[in-house]
């Protein structure tokens, strides 16, 4: 059977998780990235040992859970460092999504990332779609959603790619700005693809 690996991504706020929520209910299987990274921080014990060895062992508590107050400070106010934990844990979910994806019996399979562009793992799509909403209505989703504040909001979303980088990166671009209607465009899409493998 025909397989097209379909990445979906957006920034901050932009309503990413929704749109593969109704890919979801149409009946096909999604690899949410930013939630199996954190599955294989503790679950992939070449990644525990090599956090280990870069951040010390206190980047776990004795349970083998993960201390995440611990990571965070320290990567949230160096780049560097950010960089380091970034290239440790990307290969690994990405090899996390492979072993997902092969035991996948649906002709469409898609992944939600944060990072797509970022990590590069885009590069192991079929196609690309990207999530996009205004900067206002992404703070003041966020700002609703996490109960946080604004300068917050936009500390996070300095740290992201633009989305005008990230349009030249993607097939397909899917408008959430609360007036055009989601489903219609993730129907059409879905058509699309369909398309493409009947065809």
């Amino acid at each position: 059977m025909k397989k097209l690996h379909i990445g979906v991504t957006g920034g901050i706020g932009s309503g990413k998780t929704v749109v593969c929520r109704i890919f979801e209910t149409l009946g096909y299987p999604i690899f949410y990235a930013d939630d199996e990274a954190k599955k294989v921080m503790t679950d992939d014990a070449g990644l525990v040992k090599e956090i280990k060895q870069h951040f010390g062992e206190n980047a776990y508590f004795d349970d083998g859970s993960l201390n995440r107050k611990f990571l965070s400070d320290i990567v949230f106010h160096d780049t560097d460092k950010l960089n380091i934990l970034n290239g440790l844990v990307h290969p690994a979910t990405i090899r996390a999504y492979q072993g997902w994806a092969e035991k996948q019996q649906s002709s469409l399979i898609f992944k939600e990332a944060a990072l797509l562009f970022e990590s590069n793992s885009y590069k192991l799509s079929d196609f690309n779609v990207l999530v996009m909403a205004p900067v206002s209505i992404r703070i003041h989703r966020v700002v609703k959603r996490d109960n946080v504040t604004e300068a917050i909001v936009k500390a996070r979303m300095d740290k992201q790619m633009k989305d005008e980088e990230k349009e030249k990166l993607a097939d397909f671009i899917v408008v959430n700005d609360d007036k055009r209607a989601l489903i219609p465009q993730i129907l059409s899409l879905n058509d699309h693809f369909l398309s493409l493998i009947t065809s």
